[in-house]
């Protein structure tokens, strides 16, 4: 799909020139670089599939990018990055550590050092530092997932599979999630231990402390500061998506 998409988005046109003299590319031809961009002292390698840097975006000093490779709008990639092939950034995340065959969507973070493999985050999501995920089990067999239209795991069909995130959840420092883990919306996740293989939306606490459930009110007021603070609308709107998932989804005693 990246190199579908680098094709239409390319189409006829001319990259913007790389300057910095301590950045080195491998297949440049295959690297598309937006206006404003800045790569600094950086390898990009696009003899495996290109790689795609959006405007305004920042690949930092001592980074490793190898494409397939999407990086968004004014999204970052921290110093000492190694972005792996098949991974999309979305616009204004800020990334760091390692990432392979995965995709983030707009706003989230995961900044720091720790690994996330064959995952997908929605938006506002974070990371804390030295978060990592399994994306292979020890035995080679299929990874199974939580599925929520039969509430029991089921058989994915494949070796590699990760960590599922819906929007606005968060986990602490060194959280560390099983192969095949779903997170609902809007959770704090947190705590030593591997975490379930399925945390519900709304969920406060982590696999060895237990789970409660989040407060409303409070996961709101959490949820606008995120957004305020990257100076984007937080409006009723938004209020009124979250209380309606958090009614959908909470625990009927």
């Amino acid at each position: 799909q990246i190199n579908a998409d680098f094709a239409a988005i390319t189409h006829q046109r001319t990259s913007q020139p790389l300057n910095d003299p301590h950045t080195h590319c491998y297949a440049p031809e295959r690297i598309f670089i937006e206006e404003g961009a800045k790569v600094r002292a950086a390898i990009l390698n696009a003899e495996n599939g290109p790689i795609y840097i959006g405007k305004n975006a920042t690949i930092c000093e001592g980074s490793v990018v190898m494409g397939p490779f999407s990086l968004g709008e004014s999204a970052t990639v921290n110093w000492g990055a190694k972005m792996r092939m098949n991974t999309t950034i979305g616009p204004h995340c800020k990334v760091g550590g390692e990432i392979s065959n995965s995709v983030l969507f707009s706003y989230s973070n995961k900044g720091h050092d720790g690994f996330l493999g064959n995952s997908v985050l929605g938006e506002w999501c974070n990371l804390g530092a030295n978060c990592n995920n399994s994306n292979l089990k020890n035995d080679y067999t299929n990874v199974k997932l939580y599925s929520y239209a039969t509430h029991t795991l089921e058989d994915t069909g494949r070796l590699f599979c990760g960590l599922f995130m819906g929007d606005y959840t968060k986990a602490g420092i060194s959280t560390m999630f099983n192969t095949g883990t779903v997170v609902g919306v809007n959770a704090n996740v947190f705590g030593a231990g591997f975490q379930s293989k399925h945390i519900p939306s709304f969920s406060w606490g982590g696999a060895a402390e237990g789970t409660t459930e989040y407060r409303l009110e409070k996961a709101i007021q959490v949820a606008y500061e995120t957004v305020s603070r990257r100076n984007v609308r937080f409006g009723e709107i938004e209020q009124d998506i979250l209380r309606s998932i958090f009614e959908q989804t909470r625990p009927r005693l």
